[in-house]
């Protein structure tokens, strides 16, 4: 059970809805570890393993970036773990 002995429980956040609703998140978790491929692959709304549009997956996007300082400022105001 999470808290006992120490157990804490981290989510991945990985999804663009784990960003907007981070801090409704942190109420059920210890932290989170961030996948940072899954989160840009579906905040860009592209296949990473597409030829098609793989050259325009890219972690340094704007958006993708806004969302990882989200997660992490999100984290780091509740005291609790924030991971890549």
């Amino acid at each position: 059970k999470r808290g006992e002995d120490g157990l804490k429980v981290q989510m991945m956040a990985e999804l663009p809805s784990n960003v907007f609703l981070a801090d409704e998140f942190l109420e059920y978790f210890d932290g989170f570890s961030i996948g940072s491929n899954d989160l840009t692959q579906l905040t860009l709304g592209l296949d990473r393993d597409s030829g098609l549009v793989a050259q325009y997956f890219d972690e340094r996007n704007p958006a993708v970036m806004k969302g990882l300082e989200t997660l992490i400022k999100a984290a780091k105001a509740k005291g609790k773990y924030v991971g890549i």
